[in-house]
């Protein structure tokens, strides 16, 4: 006889290269016994994080239950991919006792969490808990801060202009439906670096929410699964700055993807990224690349100018080599001269 309780799923949130997908590998990596499903929500047409889970080799998570949505957000796309994809994971025998939702950095969670409140959703599953995963060292260096001195003058010389700050927004929805927000990469910082960005945090939500700091996104399972929340019956406490829109874009942001040749050096590729990502407010860069003479595939990821780069497995047989990298920016940023500066 089928079991009549609801599923757990955890939405984990945060904006681009927060570290939602090592937080993710980490929990898939100590599931005390779990049967994990993971729905993957990647924005450009290059899986980078799902290739990266896919290959993680965990037996409480396997690849078929692992489902990976590109070319949309969830927060925009839910009708077309999110119930289809949830419908296929309850078919599954066994069924998982518990789901993960990892969605892009640009996605805001509120609009997900409503599709939980769906009668025919609400009946099978219920949110467990919405995790905000945040860049620590990016926080404090300002990147979703708007320039208030800019913004004041632009204002000045035209009243009427509209000077809100897409990513500032983005960031602020994802904490303002959070249960639980995880300040990673607390390793960058000092420990007064750290205190006051989780001050600036905290002062920015208006509930009691769990705020803990991370390196890696190492915390224990327990903490992070079993927050037993019932997000959707809470949506009143989640404002978001997208309550009174009928829909939701991404018409403030732009992603390409960049073909690179096999590269020689790979701490060069790196130095090469960050230069990029400085001249030309680069927000992200992740994807793979080939370095000439290696049998292992280099894995990039590019927040800002902090470029990491690491071999993540070996190229497969008869596998086409190549190098492929998603550019994600604020509209407007220049592809011809970011294109043009990563072939040189």
């Amino acid at each position: 006889m089928a079991s009549i309780a609801k599923i757990p799923v955890t939405i984990i949130t945060g904006f681009l290269g927060a570290g939602k997908t090592t937080l993710i590998r980490h929990v898939l990596a100590h599931s005390a016994g779990r049967r994990l499903a993971l729905i993957i929500n990647e924005f450009g047409d290059v899986g980078v994080d799902g290739e990266i889970l896919k290959n993680c080799g965990v037996d409480s998570c396997p690849e078929d239950n692992i489902v990976e949505l590109a070319n949309g957000c969830l927060c925009c796309t839910v009708a077309d991919d999110f119930l289809p994809a949830i419908e296929g994971l309850l078919a599954r025998e066994p069924r998982p006792d518990h789901i993960l939702i990892e969605t892009s950095g640009l996605a805001l969670p509120k609009p997900l969490v409503k599709a939980f409140d769906w009668p025919g959703i609400r009946a099978k599953l219920t949110v467990d808990g919405v995790i905000a995963v945040v860049d620590a060292a990016a926080v404090a260096d300002g990147l979703f801060a708007a320039d208030e001195e800019k913004l004041a003058a632009q204002r000045a010389l035209d009243p009427s202009l509209d000077h809100d700050n897409p990513l500032e927004e983005v960031y602020e929805d994802q904490l303002l439906c959070a249960d639980l927000i995880l300040l990673n990469k607390a390793d960058l910082l000092s420990d007064e670096a750290l205190e006051k960005t989780r001050a600036e945090i905290a002062a920015q939500i208006p509930r009691a929410v769990k705020i803990v700091a991370t390196r890696e996104g190492r915390l224990d399972v327990e903490v992070l699964l079993g927050l037993d929340a019932a997000a959707e019956d809470d949506l009143l406490a989640r404002p978001s700055h997208h309550d009174s829109e009928e829909g939701h874009d991404h018409d403030d942001f732009d992603t390409f993807i960049v073909a690179l040749d096999p590269v020689a050096d790979a701490a060069a590729l790196s130095e090469k990224l960050a230069s990029v990502a400085r001249d030309h407010d680069v927000l992200r860069i992740k994807g793979f690349a080939e370095v000439a003479g290696k049998p292992m595939r280099l894995l990039v990821q590019g927040v800002g100018a902090r470029v990491s780069h690491q071999f993540d497995r070996p190229w497969r047989a008869g596998e086409q080599r190549g190098g492929r990298l998603v550019v994600i920016g604020q509209k407007g940023f220049d592809r011809v001269a970011i294109t043009a500066a990563l072939m040189v």
